[in-house]
């Protein structure tokens, strides 16, 4: 009996993890799709007249049986893989990826759509079913439905290696950051590191039978080593290393993968009758076009370079009068900013750190969103987890009601890609008078509990929480009919919004005397810290400014123009970097071949929504500022016309509902202390 292809028997229909064996899941997909195929089948041999009913409405709710084997199985590939996983996850991606094609390029299927299509006019529909409708009908003609049969086969034969592709480009960087490690056995090494870090690195050693310290590639070991310690050498080390990664000319290499995907995404959009693969993607976004892009971030690019190079000159003054250096480089930036921020402000992570221990801190996101939006997380602890160290709960609104399931996976381990994320176990959808709530992740990778202290966060690591929240609250919220255009299912220049706004109460003395309590003695964090972090806010915001604007602009310069004559990633990487580089270059570091958000993720020509959303934040934020951080009558605002309603209507549609205005951007240069 594979439990994967059964109906689940258990609590809120929740995933049964510790029943799925790995041989479960192949055979579950394969079964996964002939289910769906034949569903899609009955759609396509009904005899009767095509309508919105049986086959627009009728397509969204196909495939719920592979959806769910696919959730599961994906995000168990990022948060807790091994070698059988990625084995099987190369054999499923391109049967997935045929199966995607075998629906979009069914001329019958199509037929029918196109049917419903052309009388929308005259069928009456809410702006859900218009949205849904126009949605899948643009499934269908964006990807091929109208080409001839020998031009879809080569959209087939794309799509299949650009799945494996992209695919192969994760499991590089993974086994690169896996691969390397920085073996200590002098204390002298650990000269400025924070305790806690010192402490985790001798437990991760002991964990390997060694003396000593053992730092990794992974960012609660990465980032402390790179901001604290003294050993100029070391630092050095460790960043070319992470610079390095998928960058050194071995059986993990991401050169030759980067530039075959630019290439067949530029073939593919060709195919599809667009200019560029950017110009395919942003037809489906706030921004529109690739022009508007360039525009947005070049005007913003204007206003911070000034400000960034004169907080460089400022950091490469401070590092020379300090300890007489003369050229700045990467693995000095954090180290020295950390001291400078220290000398003007008072004010270091290491002095913070104790008032945001990890629960206390989740315990504030949870209290947070009561008091905004009315819900309860409590702890349960009978739902099935994929790893001891995931916590569940269940989530309830003001009348008792279930609103969601809530997973969260916050420590590094080996199995588990770096970063952070949101992702969903199960959508939200409704569905014969069935409103199906959703069962949202959140996964992190924050500093493990030592024996002597428990997990203790920087202040970036607080946001990083909050963040990964607000897009677990557009999960949970999801409150839509339609499954494909639930929680998250938005253009992807929206999708930050969320999250992004959440960051703003980690700032807010209200919000932090909640949760910012004193480990040891639970006194609240004292106001004068709260006041420099408010201060510290934009410090050096001209320099995180240029950095996220490069990495967006690095991501169009691959995607908005035609790459087939680019032959070397690097060379094609640092001309593309020179409007935006303030340190020198390092020639055995690469940005592209671990530019997982663009190759491995689905930013593609969509870096620079992290920056777009910001905008859309600061604005939204500033109207809960001028009537008070937990007023309620904005959060239902917000709730109601962003939060609950998914992608039903165009993202600028259900801003201005909310905000009763299109966003400024004078909001973020102001919080951003740009103007």
């Amino acid at each position: 009996m594979n439990v994967l292809l059964s109906k689940f028997t258990t609590k809120h229909n929740t995933a049964p993890f510790s029943k799925i064996k790995i041989e479960d899941y192949f055979p579950a997909f394969q079964e996964g799709i002939s289910l769906a195929k034949a569903e899609i089948d009955a759609i396509v041999n009904n005899p009767e007249a095509p309508t919105f009913e049986n086959t627009i409405e009728a397509m969204d709710y196909t495939g719920d049986i592979l959806d769910r084997i696919s959730s599961i199985f994906f995000n168990l590939n990022s948060a807790e893989t091994n070698d059988e996983m990625q084995k099987i996850a190369q054999e499923v991606s391109p049967l997935l990826s045929e199966f995607g094609n075998d629906v979009r390029l069914n001329v019958a299927l199509f037929a029918k759509v196109k049917a419903v299509y052309d009388q929308k006019e005259s069928l009456n529909l809410n702006p859900e079913q218009t949205t849904l409708l126009d949605k899948q009908y643009k499934s269908f003609s964006r990807n091929g439905a109208n080409l001839p049969e020998e031009k879809k086969n080569q959209l087939r034969e794309i799509d299949k290696e650009l799945s494996k592709l992209s695919l192969q480009f994760g499991e590089n960087i993974l086994a690169e950051t896996n691969a390397f490690e920085l073996h200590l056995t002098d204390e002298k090494d650990l000269a400025g590191l924070p305790e806690g870090t010192i402490e985790a690195a001798q437990s991760l050693a002991k964990s390997q039978e060694k003396e000593g310290w053992i730092f990794t590639l992974d960012h609660p070991s990465y980032l402390p080593f790179m901001t604290y310690a003294d050993n100029r050498e070391l630092r050095k080390k460790l960043a070319i290393a992470f610079g390095a990664r998928a960058f050194q000319n071995n059986e993990f290499d991401n050169q030759e993968i980067v530039l075959k995907i630019v290439k067949l995404r530029f073939e593919r959009a060709n195919l599809l009758g667009y200019k560029t693969h950017a110009h395919f993607v942003l037809e489906e976004r706030m921004a529109e076009n690739p022009e508007k892009v360039f525009s947005f971030s070049n005007d913003l690019l204007a206003k911070a370079k000034p400000a960034a190079k004169k907080e460089f000159a400022q950091l490469t003054a401070f590092a020379k009068e300090l300890d007489g250096i003369e050229q700045l480089e990467k693995w000095d930036g954090a180290y020295y900013s950390e001291k400078l921020k220290q000398q003007l402000f008072n004010l270091d992570d290491e002095k913070l750190k104790p008032y945001f221990q990890l629960e206390k801190v989740l315990d504030g996101a949870f209290t947070v969103a009561k008091k905004l939006y009315g819900l309860t997380f409590t702890e349960v602890f009978d739902i099935d987890k994929y790893h001891e160290e995931v916590t569940t709960y269940e989530v309830t609104d003001e009348n008792n009601e279930l609103v969601s399931i809530f997973y969260a996976d916050f420590f590094p381990r080996k199995g588990k890609r770096n970063g952070a994320w949101m992702t969903s176990f199960k959508s939200q959808s409704r569905k014969d008078g069935i409103n199906e709530r959703p069962h949202i992740s959140n996964v992190c990778n924050f500093t493990k509990p030592t024996e002597t202290k428990p997990s203790l966060l920087t202040f970036n690591e607080v946001t990083t929480l909050f963040h990964e929240f607000g897009h677990g609250l557009h999960g949970m919220l999801a409150n839509t009919t339609y499954p494909s255009l639930s929680g998250t299912s938005v253009y992807w220049d929206f999708v930050e919004l969320p999250s992004q706004i959440m960051e703003n109460w980690c700032y807010e003395p209200e919000a932090l005397a909640l949760f910012a309590n004193h480990y040891e003695t639970g006194e609240i964090i004292p106001i004068e810290f709260v006041t420099k972090i408010k201060e510290s806010a934009s410090f050096q915001e001209g320099l995180a400014t240029l950095r996220q604007l490069s990495f967006g602009l690095l991501d169009m310069a691959w995607h908005s123009q035609d790459p087939t004559n680019i032959t070397d990633l690097k060379t094609f990487e640092t001309e593309q970097f020179k409007d935006t580089q303030l340190y020198p270059d390092v020639k055995e570091n690469a940005m592209s071949t671990a530019f997982s958000h663009i190759f491995h993720g689905g930013y593609s020509s969509g870096y620079y929504s992290y920056k777009w959303a910001e905008v859309l934040d600061a604005d939204a934020f500033e109207y809960f500022q001028e009537k008070g951080i937990f007023n309620h009558e904005v959060a239902t605002k917000f709730k109601d016309n962003v939060l609950s309603k998914g992608g039903t209507e165009h993202p600028m549609i259900l801003y201005k509902r909310f905000r009763g205005q299109e966003p400024k951007p004078e909001a973020l240069l102001k919080r951003a202390g740009l103007i």
